[in-house]
């Protein structure tokens, strides 16, 4: 048995509708949403009486999703400073190849996105940046030179 590809992301928010609405600037799209409570999530996350909002959100192409999680109970906490720098240990960033770099940037910022660094060009193959969205999610952007 093998692993058959990486399904997607869980990301932990208080603003789910924030959270929504930079992931589809982004250019996700919602795949479904529901609430998830009972016995069985409990057993599955280790938690008791747990309610949450669940959100999945696809790429364009189908295959990468992020999954947006909005606890009532038990509330969510914080482990570290939203502001986390990128050398933090632990998951630091969702990484995308997009296109139209500079224009995503300007729409992302319209969601309270900031430039972690700067747009830099990598060689002649890309140009990348960081950008820290809402939650302190840490988002790379790649687009490929042609």
């Amino acid at each position: 048995m093998t692993i058959r590809r990486m399904d997607n992301i869980l990301i932990v928010v208080e603003d789910l509708e924030g959270a929504i609405a930079f992931f589809a600037a982004l250019g996700m799209k919602v795949e479904g949403r529901t609430i998830v409570e009972g016995d069985w999530a409990d057993r599955i996350i280790g938690l008791n009486n747990v309610r949450a909002d669940v959100v999945m959100l696809r790429t364009p192409d189908g295959h990468g999703g992020v999954e947006l999680t909005k606890y009532h109970t038990p509330p969510a906490i914080s482990s570290e400073p939203r502001d986390a720098p990128v050398n933090t240990l632990g998951l630091r960033r969702i990484m995308f190849a997009v296109e139209g770099l500079d224009d995503l940037v300007a729409r992302l910022r319209t969601h309270g996105a900031e430039l972690v660094g700067e747009v830099a060009q990598y060689e002649d193959v890309y140009r990348l940046c960081f950008v820290r969205g809402p939650e302190g999610i840490l988002v790379g952007l790649a687009e490929q030179l042609t």
